[in-house]
């Protein structure tokens, strides 16, 4: 009997899924294994939604968006059930033996490799490709859908130049990125962002607007100011950290649940963040100041050919992985190769923008105020 390795695809969607889905089972098919599609992430293992894989599926697809198999964000240890949240770690390992799987293709970003260092511990064969448009994973220099979503941020400031120029406003872009800031600092740079706002730096106000007050000053009629989703102010980024310590040096889980609860109570306070960046610039400036928001606007439309090329090779290295049966790894991006990785080294781990990066240095260099 032929070989059958699975694979879903699980957390938020990124553009370039679909094409090392259809790269990694057309390499697969030449050895005449077999590629069960798992439906809505780790959803479809537990409760053995599936479908074959196979030339007809994969025709058309490398340039779709999205990802054909469904994904979601639920866990094998926290899976919903009805009205309750129940571990299906046994349920997955059952449809795994029970389908005869020779191994199981993982694409996602850091919730997805700790859950499939999850499932590596109890046996299974797991191979994973990172992907997320936030580039936050550890391992990798670079993640499917990371290049397509710096190039939807980055037209938006484009398009938003002509706007803010018109009516000499101060325009806040709410960019992605959970609480890394590779996203908002790629973009902001390659857009000619006048001030960039990112998690790594905590910002100080009143310093952003003395950036923005001596452009006016100078005769220049706007500010384009891209901010992160996780981009905070001194005060709450020392709170913030010192509650990580805290639940880091916690002794039980019920310490450590408390200090969660007021990690997301901080975080809670946090929401609308952008808005209130605005009225206070407005405040301090005398400019007036206008919001964007891109949301999933940055995981939609075609992935770029960046993307769809590295999807493809991730796709081709992973099958060859798994004909040498090489399980038990992430396939990383380091520079111009791919290469395996273990997964229990990335999991659980991410990848923050380095205060001397080469972005954070260029940004300075070409005047952009980083809100410090």
């Amino acid at each position: 009997m032929n070989k059958c390795i699975g694979i879903l695809t699980a957390g938020g969607d990124s553009p370039g899924i679909n094409a090392a889905i259809r790269s990694v089972g057309r390499a697969l098919e030449r050895e005449n294994i077999h590629l069960l599609g798992f439906r809505d992430g780790f959803e479809g293992i537990a409760f053995d939604k599936c479908e074959y894989l196979n030339q007809n599926t994969y025709s058309g697809i490398l340039t779709k968006g999205g990802t054909i198999l469904g994904t979601s964000r639920n866990k094998p240890h926290k899976m919903p059930v009805g009205k309750k949240i129940i571990d299906m770690t046994d349920a997955i390992v059952d449809t795994y033996k029970r389908r005869q799987l020779e191994g199981l293709i993982c694409i996602g970003g850091g919730g997805t490799h700790k859950s499939a260092l999850r499932l590596l511990e109890q046996g299974l064969n797991v191979i994973t490709m990172p992907k997320t448009i936030d580039n936050d994973l550890a391992g990798t220099d670079n993640s499917i859908g990371y290049d397509t979503a710096i190039q939807i941020a980055t037209n938006a400031i484009d398009s938003l130049h002509s706007t803010a120029s018109s009516h000499k406003r101060i325009i806040i872009l709410e960019v992605m990125g959970h609480r890394a800031g590779w996203l908002t600092l790629a973009s902001g740079v390659a857009g000619g962002a006048d001030v960039i706002m990112i998690p790594e730096i905590p910002y100080d106000l009143e310093k952003v607007a003395e950036a923005i007050t001596r452009r006016s000053r100078q005769g220049k009629r706007f500010s384009i100011v891209p901010v992160a989703e996780g981009a905070m102010p001194v005060a709450m980024a020392k709170r913030y950290h010192e509650l990580l310590q805290k639940k880091d040096q916690a002794s039980s889980r019920g310490d450590r649940d408390k200090v969660k609860a007021e990690l997301d109570q901080l975080w809670q306070e946090h929401t609308g963040h952008s808005m209130r960046i605005a009225r206070e610039l407005e405040t301090l400036t005398g400019l007036e100041s206008r919001v964007t928001i891109l949301g999933h606007l940055q995981r939609g439309g075609f992935p770029s050919a960046a993307d769809r090329l590295l999807a493809t090779r991730l796709g081709v290295v992973c099958a060859e992985n798994i004909f040498k049966g090489n399980y038990g790894k992430m396939m990383s991006v380091q520079g111009e190769n791919i290469v395996p990785v273990a997964i229990d080294s990335v999991a659980g781990r991410v990848k923050y923008v380095p205060l001397d990066d080469l972005l954070v240095k260029a940004a300075r260099d070409t005047d952009t105020c980083l809100g410090d």
